[in-house]
């Protein structure tokens, strides 16, 4: 199912627009789809800060980045940050899996 688009107009710097535009050229995209992806990776590697640096914990890097806390918990993995799991984090699991069964 498609998620619910909303409309946005900002301004940009002449190089910033043309480098959205060379990155939509080079992926055969258009402008749009490239500035989405790039708010999508854009949202991770924010989250990947903040829980480094100790701004956030699994949950709220989850809700940032718009992944399962399970896929957080990859991505950590996968970007060599070490999990840092406190008893909030713990918490937050147990109040998930609760809301799921």
């Amino acid at each position: 199912m498609a998620k619910a688009q909303k409309m946005v107009s900002i301004r940009l710097e002449a190089d910033d627009y043309n480098f959205l535009s060379s990155l939509a050229a080079a992926d055969k995209e258009d402008l749009s789809t490239a500035v989405r992806d790039l708010i999508s990776r854009g949202r991770l590697f924010l989250a990947l800060d903040r829980y480094r640096e100790g701004k956030a914990s699994l949950g709220r890097a989850a809700e940032v980045a718009g992944v399962s806390v399970s896929e957080m918990m990859d991505l950590l993995t996968a970007y060599g940050i070490p999990a840092d799991l406190s008893v909030e984090d713990y918490r937050e699991s147990l109040v998930a899996l609760r809301e799921i069964w």
